[in-house]
C-alpha cells in the first residue's frame, strides 16, 4: 500500500476491510453493526409509541438533566481540549503529514472541500439560529451570558461574542479533531472508515471484536437520531416560513410533506454520487447563503459594520470566562446554552468528521485543521453579526414585529419577523426557505453517506441501495415523532443525543490520544551513525 509506516496499519494486522461483511438482497453491511443499530433504531421506535409521550420526555429530559448538570465540566473542558490540542498539532512539525501519503493530492478543489465541510458542519443551524440566538441573549430570553444586563451596549456585545462563542472555534476544533483522526487512519494507515479504526493504538486487535462494534453502534445511533432530529426541526421550521409567506396553514400535514420533499430529494442526490450530489449541493448552498448574507449587509451597511466589530471584540474579550464552570452566576444560562451546544457539537462530531474525512484526502494536517478552524469561524463570525446585529437594531430602534415584541415570541419564526421589516420581505423569505430546505437535503444526503459506511464495515464504496435506505429511515423516524408528538417529541430526541453525548466525550479525548501516537509513527527517527562500534 505504499504505507510510510506499518504501525498501527492495516499491514500489521489479520484483519481485512469488510471481513466480517455479509452480501444480501444487494448490499453489503457488517452482520452486527448494520443490525444492532437497526434492531436498536426500531426498538426505540416501539418503545416510544407503546408509551405515554409525556412519562416518557419526562424520564429523558430527568436523565439530560442530570448530564448537564453533573458533567457540564466534562463537556466544557473537553471542548478547550480539543481546541488546545487542535492549535498545538496544527503548528507542530506533526502538522506537516499529508492525509494519504507524501504524494497524495487532493479530490476536491479547495472552494469545493470548505463548501462541502461547511454545509455539512452546521450550515443549517446559522439558518434558525442566525437572528434567534443574538436576540435572546440581547433580551433576556431564558437568561443572559456572564449575567449581562439586558438591553444594555454591554448586554449586546456580549449577546454578539457569546454567539460566535458557540458556533466559533471550539465547536470547529470538536469537529476537526474527529474528522482529523478518521482521516488519518483511513489514508495514511489502510484502516476502514469507522469510528472503531481511530482506537487502534489503544486496543489493538480488539477494535475488530465486540468493543470496535460497540464503538460503531454507538457513533450510528448517535448520527441516526441526531440527523432525524435535524429533520425534524428543519421541516418545522420550514413549515413556519411557508405559513408565514404564503399564508398556508401550519400543520403536520405540511411538516411531514416537507420532510417527504427533502428524503426524496436526498435519494436523488445520493444516486447521483458525490460530485453530482453533495458537492452540486453544497456548492449552491454557499452561493445562496452568501447571495442572502450579501442583501442584508448591503441594505445595513452600517448597523452591520459596527455588529461586525462588536462581535469580534466581544469573543476576544469573553472567550476565557465563558470557557469556564466554575465561578459563573450564570448557571442556568451556561447549562442551557453553551453546555447544551458542546455537546450537541460533540453528538454531530461522528456524522461531520466521517463525511470530512472522506473528502479530505491529499490536505495536509495543518492545511486540514486551519482551514477547518478559521474559514468557518470567519464566516459563522460574518454570518451572526449580520443577522443577530440587524435583529438586535430591530429590537432597539422598535422595528418590526421583533421591535414589537421587544424580543423572540416565536423562535422558528424569529428570521422571517426580522425580513418582514424590509420592502422585499417575501422575496428575501422565499429565499430563507430555499436555503432551509437545500441546507438540510445536503445534511441528509451526506448522514446518509455515513451512516452507509459505518454500518457496511467501514468500505468507502458500498452498493447505492444502502444509502437509500438510511436516507429513508432517517426521514421516517422524524417525520413519526412529528406524528405522535409534534416538535415535543422532536425534542426528545434532541435530549437522547445530548445523553449520547456524554460518553462520546470521552470518546473523542481517548480518540485524540490515540492519534498522537498514530502520527508520531510518521515521524522519521535519527538514522544511527555508520561508524559506531557494536560493543
Amino acid at each position: 500500500m505504499g504505507l510510510k509506516s506499518k504501525k498501527y496499519s492495516i499491514e500489521s494486522t489479520d484483519y481485512q476491510v469488510g471481513q466480517d461483511n455479509i452480501s444480501k438482497w444487494g448490499m453489503d453491511v457488517h452482520n452486527t453493526v448494520f443490525v444492532v443499530s437497526l434492531g436498536l433504531s426500531i426498538l426505540f421506535i416501539v418503545t416510544l409509541l407503546a408509551l405515554p409521550p409525556a412519562d416518557a420526555k419526562a424520564a429523558i429530559d430527568f436523565i439530560k438533566g442530570a448530564a448537564l448538570s453533573k458533567f457540564d465540566f466534562l463537556f466544557m473542558w473537553g471542548a478547550n481540549i480539543l481546541l488546545v490540542v487542535a492549535i498545538i498539532l496544527a503548528f507542530s512539525p506533526l502538522g506537516k503529514i499529508r492525509l494519504g501519503g507524501d504524494q497524495a493530492t487532493p479530490d476536491y478543489s479547495k472552494t469545493s472541500w470548505i463548501a462541502m465541510l461547511f454545509a455539512a458542519g452546521m450550515g443549517i443551524g446559522l439558518i434558525f439560529w442566525g437572528v434567534a440566538e443574538p436576540t435572546a441573549f440581547f433580551t433576556n430570553w431564558f437568561g443572559t451570558p456572564l449575567n449581562a444586563e439586558p438591553y444594555t451596549e454591554a448586554g449586546r456585545e456580549l449577546a454578539l461574542g457569546a454567539t460566535v462563542f458557540h458556533w466559533g472555534l471550539h465547536a470547529w476544533a470538536i469537529y476537526g479533531m474527529t474528522a482529523l483522526s478518521l482521516a488519518y487512519f483511513v489514508y495514511n494507515k489502510g484502516l476502514p472508515l469507522s469510528m472503531r479504526s481511530v482506537f487502534y493504538p489503544l486496543l489493538g486487535d480488539r477494535v475488530w471484536g465486540k468493543t470496535g462494534d460497540l464503538i460503531d453502534v454507538l457513533t450510528v445511533l448517535v448520527t441516526l437520531f441526531g440527523l432525524a432530529t435535524s429533520l425534524g426541526l428543519g421541516g418545522a421550521q420550514a413549515a413556519s416560513g411557508i405559513s408565514h409567506v404564503f399564508g398556508i396553514e401550519n400543520n403536520l400535514y405540511l411538516q411531514q410533506a416537507i420532510i417527504v420533499l427533502i428524503m426524496g430529494l436526498a435519494i436523488v442526490s445520493v444516486i447521483r454520487g458525490m460530485d453530482g450530489g453533495v458537492k452540486f449541493l453544497s456548492n449552491l448552498n454557499m452561493v445562496i447563503a452568501f447571495v442572502f448574507l450579501g442583501l442584508i449587509a448591503v441594505f445595513n451597511f452600517t448597523t452591520v459594520l459596527d455588529s461586525l466589530v462588536t462581535a469580534v471584540t466581544g469573543y476576544v474579550k469573553n472567550i476565557l470566562p465563558l470557557s469556564q464552570t466554575s465561578g459563573r452566576d450564570d448557571t442556568a444560562w451556561l447549562h442551557g446554552w453553551t453546555v447544551f451546544y458542546w455537546a450537541w457539537w460533540v453528538a454531530y462530531a461522528p456524522l461531520f468528521g466521517m463525511f470530512v474525512a472522506r473528502i479530505s484526502k491529499g490536505r495536509t494536517v495543518r492545511e486540514f485543521l486551519l482551514c477547518v478552524l478559521l474559514i468557518p469561524t470567519l464566516v459563522t463570525t460574518a454570518w451572526m453579526s449580520v443577522f443577530g446585529g440587524v435583529a438586535i437594531q430591530q429590537v432597539i430602534d422598535k422595528v418590526g414585529q421583533l421591535g414589537l415584541d421587544q424580543g423572540i415570541a416565536d423562535v422558528s419564526l424569529s428570521l422571517f419577523y426580522m425580513l418582514d421589516a424590509y420592502p422585499l420581505g417575501n422575496v428575501l423569505s422565499v429565499i430563507a426557505v430555499v436555503l432551509i430546505v437545500v441546507f438540510f437535503v445536503t445534511t441528509l444526503d451526506s448522514g446518509s453517506i455515513v451512516i452507509d459506511g459505518m454500518t457496511a464495515g467501514g468500505k468507502l464504496e458500498v452498493p447505492i441501495k444502502q444509502k437509500v435506505v438510511w436516507a429513508v429511515i432517517s426521514g421516517a423516524i422524524a417525520m413519526l415523532m412529528l406524528w405522535i408528538g409534534g416538535t415535543e417529541s422532536v425534542q426528545t430526541l434532541q435530549s437522547i443525543t445530548i445523553i449520547a453525548a456524554l460518553p462520546f466525550t470521552i470518546i473523542l479525548l481517548l480518540g485524540c490520544v490515540s492519534l498522537m501516537k498514530g502520527l508520531m509513527t510518521e515521524v522519521d527517527k535519527p538514522q544511527v551513525s555508520t561508524n559506531q562500534v557494536n560493543e
